[in-house]
């Protein structure tokens, strides 16, 4: 009897829906174990298909892990323009932009700590996002977390706060800064921080970061 169910489940999949209920369950691989974590045989097992099934939308657990890397990424996007939603309004463009660019960095540190499994999964691979034109791991807007970074220190030069001879790889300054942050607090010598400890010495970051630049 079990088995005869177990088939109608398999059954009812789509093409498109088979594959979504794949990613999903690497998703949630991802979340609780991180890349590791993300074996195909297992997402298989929580769609309830045969391994044979799950071939034909992803060729290897390479392929899967590609692919839950790029909606981690997406959800990074998604969690940096809630927080660039939530700014205040009306203030001057060099106060705006200076808000701009720590809700990005804000936002990163916070998905690192709350989604730490989909944080290393986002970066457990070498394509570079700048160079991948990819949608699936954009967000609402369009823009991947890479971009949206570009586009709060474009902001920056704007409004006359970087000067335009310091522009040009300020992203990887920024972007290292607040990584090599994330990475001691979730899995480095600084795992014992409490949320509020993260938050104060993040926010201290970011005040170097901003100086810096």
């Amino acid at each position: 009897m079990a088995v005869t169910t177990r088939r109608r489940v398999r059954g009812t999949y789509r093409h498109g829906n088979l594959r979504r209920a794949l990613l999903e369950a690497g998703i949630e691989l991802a979340r609780r174990g991180g890349p590791d974590a993300v074996v195909l045989r297992e997402a298989t097992r929580r769609a309830g298909v045969v391994p044979n099934a799950a071939y034909r939308h992803f060729a290897s657990r390479q392929e899967l892990l590609e692919a839950v890397r790029a909606a981690a990424l997406s959800s990074l996007a998604v969690a940096m323009e809630t927080e660039l939603a939530g700014l205040r309004r009306g203030k001057n463009p060099a106060d705006a932009a200076r808000a701009s660019l720590r809700a990005v960095g804000t936002a990163y540190m916070r998905f690192a700590r709350t989604e730490t499994g989909l944080f290393r999964t986002a970066f457990s691979l070498p394509n570079h996002p700048e160079t991948v034109a990819n949608p699936d791991m954009a967000g609402k807007s369009g823009l991947n977390p890479y971009q949206l970074l570009s586009a709060a220190l474009d902001r920056m030069t704007d409004a006359g706060v970087l000067p335009p001879e310091r522009r040009p790889g300020a992203e990887y300054l920024a972007w290292s800064a607040v990584h090599g942050l994330a990475m001691l607090v979730i899995e480095g010598p600084l795992r014992g921080f409490t949320g509020a400890q993260f938050q104060e010495i993040g926010q201290r970051l970011l005040d170097m970061v901003e100086k810096g630049l």
